[in-house]
């Protein structure tokens, strides 16, 4: 019996009409809107952009030669290299390694892909502080004669845009605060090799050597207590300034420990503060070595740098592991507080040598 009677005319046609190789009931025709295809195109192309600037910026500047640096330096100037100039020199070497290396200054981007770095900025942070750290003892030591007299003008100002934060990007920006810092730098080093009153000072002294010395040995000292959290500590507090009397409250255990994702932050902020100080270390080696060699000191000072330069060593590995004690992965952060610890204490017994008569 034909069936086919009793089905509707339309369904019959529609049935009997093939559908087109490639396409199903319900779809659009191939092609799509060309509009979407062009914006899916150009967010393709932008991130990848991205990615590559991003890999182009994630490097560290080299290490320069601060001798041969200040040399330049004073050459294209026609000066001398006299006492304090090489230290001089490399500050503002430093301060444009800083604002001038691959990316520019990295730490107050808004946009992709430096907001979503946070290596090379954790190391910006490093080279900044040991840049405070010196701005510091120039103003108060280094260019002074005595706790009485006067602050040299450069230095004072310079001293306060180094310590402007790090992560302004307008009103102003903070690559306009560094930049005059080194402005003032650049000044007082002219002033200093004489080419324009009031003459500057740098007043290469045991004791201005010791002053600054005792503040990186804290600095680092602070580091290294950081770097070593990464595994957790157990260190005994007391509570308030309470001594230990048999009185006092007996001390309580805290567990320190740094959150994971913040391992990284603070390997890459030591390896930038060992940077910087390497160069500050081997410029003021020069600019103190009748001061050094008086005091028997000049192979404690090098042996601090020496102890500090592994910490540049290449990183292999794409993630700073965080292995726990003596476990099966490595722990980069251990491995950078063991030179940065060796370093401090080495430090330690410069100062010992600087005191002595």
């Amino acid at each position: 019996m034909d069936m086919s009677r009793f089905v509707p005319a339309s369904l019959r046609a529609a049935f009997k009409t093939p559908l087109r190789r490639g396409a199903s009931a319900g779809t659009r025709p191939a092609g799509g809107n060309p509009v979407a295809r062009i914006a899916a195109g150009a967010v393709a192309l932008y991130f990848a952009v991205c990615i590559g600037l991003g890999w182009w910026w994630d490097s560290e500047p080299e290490g320069f030669d601060v001798m041969e640096s200040a040399t330049d330096h004073a050459g294209e100037r026609g000066r001398t290299v006299i006492s304090g100039y090489t230290a001089t020199a490399t500050v503002i070497t430093l301060a444009g390694n800083l604002l001038d290396k691959r990316g520019g200054y990295l730490s107050n981007d808004l946009m992709p892909p430096g907001v979503w770095m946070d290596n090379i900025p954790n190391w910006e942070f490093g080279v900044l502080t040991q840049l405070r750290d010196v701005a510091r003892s120039f103003r108060i030591d280094l260019s002074r004669s005595q706790s009485q007299s006067t602050e040299d003008p450069d230095l004072s100002i310079a001293e306060g845009k180094f310590f402007f934060d790090n992560s302004s990007w307008a009103f102003p920006p903070s690559e306009r605060e560094y930049r005059e810092a080194t402005a003032l730098f650049e000044s007082y080093l002219t002033r200093l090799a004489g080419e324009r009153p009031p003459k500057a000072r740098f007043y290469a002294r045991a004791d201005n050597l010791a002053q600054y010395l005792q503040g990186v040995e804290t600095r680092l000292g602070s580091l290294s207590q950081r770097l070593s959290a990464s595994v957790g500590k157990r260190p005994l507090d007391l509570p308030g300034n309470a001594l230990p009397t048999p009185l006092a409250p007996v001390p309580q255990e805290a567990d320190t420990k740094t959150p994971w994702f913040e391992i990284d932050d603070v390997f890459y902020e030591a390896r930038g503060q060992a940077w910087a100080l390497i160069h500050i270390l081997r410029a003021l080696e020069h600019d103190f070595a009748d001061v050094l060699a008086d005091k028997n000191a000049r192979v404690g000072m090098q042996q601090i740098i020496r102890e500090l330069e592994p910490t540049q060593n290449t990183v292999w590995s794409p993630f700073i592991l965080n292995g726990s004690g003596l476990g099966f992965l490595a722990n980069h952060s251990l491995v950078m507080a063991s030179h940065i610890s060796r370093a401090s204490a080495g430090i330690s017994d410069l100062r010992r040598l600087l005191s002595q008569g």
